[in-house]
């Protein structure tokens, strides 16, 4: 009995001499240390990073300095946008035939690809057009000089362009229109200061294909003469329009022709009350945009 009492205290005093650690108070120590650290030495230590200075070669320089150095010299190779002395496809944007020249202040038009089919170079400071900057490029279809400040263009300048079939000479400063290609299906030229005698008495007449003619907001007197039977679009608002004839848009000595695919004349803005012409507009399937009283 003695012996078994013995053993029994034994086996109850050893635990207490030797007893297990809390689970849950090991691990509420350990999070208390690590929010101690994250919150005052590893704060401490990143602004003291932020703030310590770096050397490079032999100077000292910040660190904001540094990352300041290195992404300028990351933008050294992009090249500047407005250098006109880089190839044309580094300063414009060159996609499968189309060439894209907006809005980089270019003062002439680039050389081009010769496959080029489409330029587009509205929006920048282009003042003269001359006869060599299309004469090695046959392909071109679609050219757009809207928004420069063309006042000049030479003799010759579209005379190769057989295939262009739309051209937009918009907002710039013309005064007389260049001798136009013979395929062309649209014109723009509003927005110039173009006048009657700018425009030449057959200017239109051999352009069969011309379905789109716009000469709104300029300087002109009277509407072109000999149009051509495609027109379907024609615009003349705001110009200084006094007077129109039998003949301007219809035949005076036929009675039975009608212009069959004329589809909208806009003369609004213009010094001319159109009520007074009636015998203009009889062979029209609908009556001109404009002031009739």
């Amino acid at each position: 009995m003695e012996t078994l009492q013995a053993t029994f205290f034994l086996f109850v005093f050893v635990p207490l001499v030797n007893p297990a650690p809390p689970l849950k108070q090991e691990s509420l120590q350990f999070y208390e240390y690590d929010t101690a650290v994250s919150m005052g030495s590893l704060t401490q230590q990143d602004y003291e990073m932020q703030s310590k200075d770096i050397k490079k070669d032999g100077t000292n320089v910040s660190l904001d300095t540094t990352l300041m150095l290195q992404r300028d010299d990351s933008q050294l190779d992009v090249p500047p946008t407005k250098d006109t002395n880089l190839p044309t496809c580094l300063l414009c944007v060159c996609l499968s035939g189309s060439v894209y020249c907006e809005e980089i202040d270019i003062e002439a038009v680039p050389p081009l690809p010769k496959e080029t089919a489409y330029l587009y170079a509205r929006f920048n400071k282009i003042k003269r057009i001359a006869a060599s900057d299309f004469a090695d490029i046959t392909t071109l279809r679609r050219i757009d000089f809207s928004g420069n400040r063309i006042e000049e263009i030479e003799d010759g300048a579209f005379s190769k362009l057989l295939l262009l079939e739309e051209l937009s000479l918009a907002e710039n400063r013309l005064v007389k229109l260049p001798v136009l290609p013979p395929k062309l299906t649209t014109f723009n030229a509003n927005q110039n200061r173009i006048k009657s005698r700018g425009i030449k008495a057959n200017a239109f007449k051999k352009l069969t294909n011309l379905a789109y003619l716009y000469l709104g907001h300029n300087a002109l007197e009277s509407v072109p003469l000999n149009l051509p039977e495609s027109l379907r679009i024609l615009h003349l608002q705001y110009n200084n329009i006094t007077t129109i004839t039998d003949d301007t848009f219809c035949k005076s000595n036929n009675t039975r022709y009608i212009r069959t695919r004329m589809d909208e004349i806009r003369m609004e803005g213009n010094p001319i009350v159109l009520a007074k012409h009636v015998n203009a507009f009889s062979c029209l399937r609908m009556l001109p945009v404009g002031t009739y009283y």
